[in-house]
């Protein structure tokens, strides 16, 4: 069991690795999407390029490689723990990719809710609705995801039945593993010149709920799209 977890582990952070944003955008414009937008190589900011119709395969292909890590984890039949933290691997290989000399990469937010799916469609189903659904219409995508990140573990732990968790505490802590990644991500990075004279905790605050560096998201958006020259 463990050395099949440590092989399929191995292979989830391999597969996780895979940078589609960036080989999207490299192969059809010759551009490097880390000098794009906001820099980071998820779907997101292949739509920040300009690039709709490869943000969605794009997306896809994010959330296919959660999918299919913990669903070869079920296949294995490995327990739920193990599920989980290959699904944790593949998030860690998105964010740190081995290809591209492990640089932060993008958010990781496609390969959690792929993870998430495989572990629970229903909590996957929320996991989309929540954010893209109910918070984009305001603007505020990041601040859902943030929601999901924290809200996640409890109700794993308290709903657990209602939501089809298999194993009640297994999931708790990969689901806090995922978001404590999430948030993490969010957290670390170099400040940018618009957040240069924020307080730390103010910085850490926006970045926590907002993913940005400070209270203005027009303004911080314009700094995206002037990158993009």
């Amino acid at each position: 069991m463990v050395l099949k977890f440590i092989l399929l582990a191995i292979g989830a952070y391999l597969l996780g690795s895979v940078p589609a944003g960036y080989l999207a955008i490299k192969w059809s414009r010759g551009t490097d999407i880390r000098k794009v937008g906001t820099g980071k190589m998820g779907a997101s900011n292949v739509l920040n390029a300009g690039s709709k119709w490869l943000a969605i395969p794009v997306a896809a292909f994010d959330i296919g490689k959660g999918v299919l890590v913990v669903f070869i984890a079920k296949l294995m039949h490995l327990e739920p723990i193990y599920q989980a933290l290959v699904g944790v691997c593949a998030v860690l290989g998105h964010d740190w990719s081995i290809y591209l000399k492990f640089k932060s990469g993008g958010r990781g937010v496609f390969v959690t809710l792929g993870v998430i799916t495989m572990i629970s469609p229903l909590m996957g189903l929320i996991a989309l609705v929540g954010p893209y659904l109910l918070f984009a219409p305001f603007k505020q995508v990041a601040l859902g995801v943030f929601a999901v990140y924290v809200s996640f573990p409890f109700l794993a732990y308290f709903f657990a039945g209602p939501l089809g968790v298999g194993d009640q505490l297994a999931i708790t802590y990969g689901f806090a593993a995922l978001g404590g990644l999430g948030l993490l991500v969010r957290i670390i990075g170099r400040r940018t010149e618009l957040s240069k004279n924020v307080p730390m905790p103010k910085v850490i605050f926006y970045r926590l709920l907002f993913d940005r560096d400070i209270a203005d998201r027009k303004l911080w958006n314009s700094r995206a799209i002037t990158n993009q020259g």
